[in-house]
């Protein structure tokens, strides 16, 4: 898609609206949530893989939504929390993740901030990239600038006062895979999933933009078919699917052990791949997914 670029903005819009409507399969999905000590992240499902997320502080009662592609799902939840919304955290601009911002707004009976890292994002009022830190209640949250799936993609880590971390990753990290390289270049992803996304702490919780979670596993089975951690969660996952759970969150502790696109140092991986430097296995890794059947 990365011929999109060099359309006119509004032709190019079109167009991407009209590829994420047209690829979506019917994946029900029910809501879920992560209750930390001083923190919740409520599941809100989207369309028919997405996710949105409504973050919360409890201390404050102030919330964030993240990805509001549905604001009527996003002010439902506000309202049954009992929270007040104060920001929108905007991975970026495709229409399955910020084509829902503008409508957002004109629902709101104040405005708030909206977060992202492009102008091409809708109702942008603040513009982020790599180290920009901001606050959500009590809980701070470090934008990370990840491009390579969009030219602005950006990640937002939160960490609560007691320690309780999360990132939610969009479209750049996916629980056993990552996005496709529509704008960008292998050495992009490497830095986002290795330099910046690999080094955050271990236990931070990974609360990705879609449910691919099955897709993916499948094809980091291929990648390392002798991998028993990867079986078992496939299994884990296969049952999550069966009564419509959500597979998010994982770890990245979790996605360093089975996805492999964060394992492109590994010798397993690089001899699936045919090649012995880290950038060339992610591009590598990228080219056979994007015609991986599974």
């Amino acid at each position: 898609m990365s011929f999109l670029n060099r359309l006119p903005l509004c032709v190019g819009q079109k167009l991407t609206e009209l590829y994420f409507r047209t690829r979506f399969r019917s994946i029900a999905t029910l809501q879920g949530e992560c209750v930390f000590p001083k923190m919740q992240v409520k599941i809100l499902p989207a369309l028919q893989d997405n996710y949105m997320y409504l973050l919360i502080c409890p201390d404050t009662k102030e919330a964030a939504i993240v990805d509001p592609v549905e604001p009527d799902t996003v002010l439902s939840s506000v309202e049954k929390e009992h929270v007040s919304l104060v920001s929108v955290l905007t991975t970026h601009h495709h229409w399955d993740h910020a084509g829902g911002n503008e409508k957002l707004m004109k629902k709101l009976s104040k405005s708030i901030p909206v977060y992202g890292g492009d102008d091409r994002i809708g109702a942008l009022s603040d513009k982020v990239t790599q180290g920009d830190t901001f606050n959500v209640g009590n809980l701070k949250v470090t934008c990370l600038f990840t491009p390579c799936h969009t030219t602005g993609h950006i990640c937002y880590y939160v960490e609560s006062p007691n320690g309780d971390k999360c990132v939610f990753t969009g479209d750049t990290l996916f629980q056993g895979g990552c996005g496709r390289f529509f704008e960008g270049t292998p050495e992009q992803m490497y830095s986002a999933l290795i330099e910046k996304l690999s080094s955050l702490p271990d236990d931070t919780k990974v609360f990705c933009g879609h449910e691919y979670t099955l897709q993916n596993m499948s094809f980091a089975k291929n990648v390392e078919p002798n991998s028993e951690v990867i079986a078992k969660r496939i299994q884990w996952a296969e049952e999550k699917r069966a009564n419509n759970h959500p597979t998010v969150p994982s770890t990245i502790a979790d996605e360093k052990s089975w996805n492999p696109f964060m394992r492109v140092h590994e010798r397993s991986v690089q001899t699936h791949a045919g090649e012995t430097d880290p950038i060339k296995t992610m591009g590598s890794l990228r080219r056979e997914k994007d015609s991986f059947k599974g």
